[in-house]
């Protein structure tokens, strides 16, 4: 559908029920970090097939919803890939060999999308497709049907080394040097590389070439040994890894914790150990082993789970339904441990192993397994991840399974968003949280509001903290009551609707429907970054509120001017000190900013007229 105008919002939003307003607080001046870019991103988005390409209508939907980052791996599929023979072993099909081209599929993402990053994976189980003429006839067998059986090992009636071959780390990182050597492909947009898939549940995914389970020392070494190479030989790589299975496997090697070899009392989950050995393994080698971790999330099908499930990677005070795998993070089962922080609990354990400056970002590589009934439901939910993502600082996020209602909000997010995360807060950030940030030029606010609650409206008041703006009157660009059929064609093209609200006072009241997400955006005259509460030591104004009078008792040089500006950035009043006592009686009520200048002092104090 095309865009449609709101011309009053108020009065569209007022046919649903509303509860309690909600208090949104933002300061533009209180920078969070620059966004990155790579988490508007996405899993199996390009044909390697040179005779089947990536169609143009594809493309340019790329283009207009804002994709910025591809994994095309694969997945499972990735792990047994001999870029040589472009063959790959499919664990999920009989282990059949079938070619797959990531040249052609790197080379078209360079040639489409130049702007736009890709990311491949290296192999570590150390063995890779050599041949696909020992492939099960599974067209003889019930013309490619999927069944139940289709995970067994049928291929070369059940030898591997029919169909695979020994794949060491010097093969698998010599792809580097066939990429960037030979097909001259770019370093910059082929940075990130996966470090293979899953290797928590080899033994089950690719039991023919892995049957037991290794020790995890053992794919420590496999891990460290592909990693040095491929620094060694790109040394701007980007490493992502392990590229974690699910929540159990964040914590479990081989469905348990890991003893310490030195002190078998001593109990680590899966995730703090592998940060450890990396940062042994890095002081040993004088190389970085490791600039992404990476995680895969696959939670349950639940509403409730889906709502909240930004909660999951740093709320600490989140009670998150699906929490199993860490209840082992003492060593033992703790049932109590319901809380799952995981990227929070990460970071703490980087900052022990590597120190507070390791550089290490966080990355959701696969997620799936969403409450999908609703495209609304996903809609807040996905927006929420993008947010939270924003806010932390992950690097790198390519949802796997993509529902209706994803398109609309990346779309909505890589045109009307920022690129920089300022600090927000909510008064019921269970139900309504903002996510705010700033353009390049830090002269637009972008404030991202998301309404989860299913059933209700919510009125919220969004306060601007710190700011003064262009105009009173502003745009918002909202997405809500989605239908059950994909609505995002182009940018020109889609379920989003517009309108218009004003700034009365440095606050904006906006009714959100049920299940929504609506960007408010703001032109910005300027940023009062050097505003404070509380005076410096050496000169105070007071009372404040003040009514009639202010009084300035300052040991500043002379001449020291204050200069009164109101929220649009009009100067008032000024005063040339030492003067003491000041008429305020004429200003009207309202909040003014006091700017102090001498030769050595330029601060600005808030000061409230009652």
């Amino acid at each position: 559908m095309k865009k449609t105008i709101l011309i009053q919002f108020i009065a569209v939003a007022s046919v649903f029920s509303v509860e309690a307003q909600v208090q949104i607080t933002v300061d533009a001046t209180k920078e969070i970090k620059e966004i990155s870019p790579y988490i508007y991103g996405r899993n199996n988005n390009l044909s390697d097939d040179p005779k089947n390409p990536t169609s143009s209508a594809t493309w340019q939907l790329y283009k207009d919803a804002g994709l910025k980052f591809f994994r095309e791996s694969g997945g499972n599929n990735s792990t047994k890939y001999n870029w040589r023979k472009k063959l790959t072993s499919h664990p999920d099909w009989y282990n059949n060999v079938y070619a797959h081209d990531w040249d052609y599929a790197a080379q078209s993402l360079e040639t489409n999308m130049p702007e736009a990053k890709g990311m491949w994976a290296f192999q570590l189980l150390g063995q890779a497709a050599k041949t696909s003429s020992a492939n099960f006839n599974d067209w003889g067998y019930n013309q490619s049907q999927w069944w139940s059986g289709v995970s067994n090992n049928w291929c070369g009636n059940g030898d591997p080394a029919t169909y695979l071959e020994a794949w060491p780390a010097d093969s698998t990182t010599a792809i580097l040097t066939h990429w960037f050597n030979n097909q001259g492909l770019s370093k910059e947009q082929f940075q990130y590389w996966n470090m293979d898939n899953e290797p928590e549940c080899w033994n089950s995914t690719h039991d023919d070439a892995m049957p037991q389970s290794i020790p995890v020392e053992d794919y420590i070494q496999r891990y460290v040994n592909v990693a040095v190479k491929a620094r060694t030989l790109f040394p701007e790589i980007k490493i992502a890894g392990p590229v974690f299975t699910n929540e159990w496997q964040w914590y479990n090697w081989q469905n348990g914790t890991i003893s310490d070899p030195q002190n078998p009392s001593k109990k680590y989950s899966w995730v703090e150990y592998f940060i450890k050995r990396m940062a042994e393994e890095q002081l040993r080698t004088g190389l970085r082993l490791l600039d992404v971790l990476d995680f895969h999330f696959y939670p349950e099908n639940r509403q409730d789970i889906t709502l909240q499930l930004h909660r999951v990677f740093y709320d600490t005070t989140y009670d998150y339904p699906g929490a199993n795998g860490c209840k082992v993070i003492n060593g033992g089962w703790d049932n109590s441990i319901t809380k799952e922080y995981i990227f929070k609990r990460s970071t703490d354990w980087l900052d022990k192993y590597m120190g507070k400056n390791h550089g290490v970002t966080m990355g959701m590589s696969e997620m799936g397994s969403l409450y999908s009934q609703d495209p609304n439901v996903i809609a807040v939910c996905y927006a929420s991840l993008l947010g939270t993502f924003a806010e932390n600082n992950v690097e790198i996020f390519t949802p796997w399974d993509w529902y209706v209602g994803q398109w609309e909000i990346l779309h909505l997010f890589t045109h009307y968003a920022g690129t920089i995360s300022v600090q927000s807060a909510s008064s019921l950030n269970e139900k309504v949280s903002a996510y705010s940030s700033l353009n390049v030029n830090k002269d637009m606010l972008s404030v991202v509001l998301v309404n989860r609650d299913v059933t209700n409206s919510q009125t919220t008041n969004i306060t601007l903290e710190n700011i003064t703006s262009l105009s009173e009157r502003i745009s918002y660009y909202q997405l809500s009551n989605l239908p059950a059929t994909e609505t995002f064609k182009s940018s020109s093209d889609n379920a989003l609707k517009t309108g218009n609200s004003t700034i009365n006072n440095r606050t904006v009241s906006l009714t959100l429907p049920k299940l929504s997400v609506t960007v408010v955006r703001i032109p910005i005259k300027s940023l009062l970054s050097d505003i404070r509460e509380i005076a410096k030591p050496d000169i105070r104004l007071y009372p404040n509120p003040a009514k009639n009078q202010l009084t300035v008792t300052s040991e500043l040089e002379s001449p020291t001017t204050l200069n009164f500006t109101d929220m649009t950035g009009q100067i008032i009043k000024t005063v040339l000190l030492p003067e003491k006592t000041i008429d305020v009686s004429n200003l009207k009520k309202g909040i003014y900013i006091v700017r102090i200048q001498n030769r050595t002092t330029n601060y600005s104090q808030k000061l409230i007229i009652e």
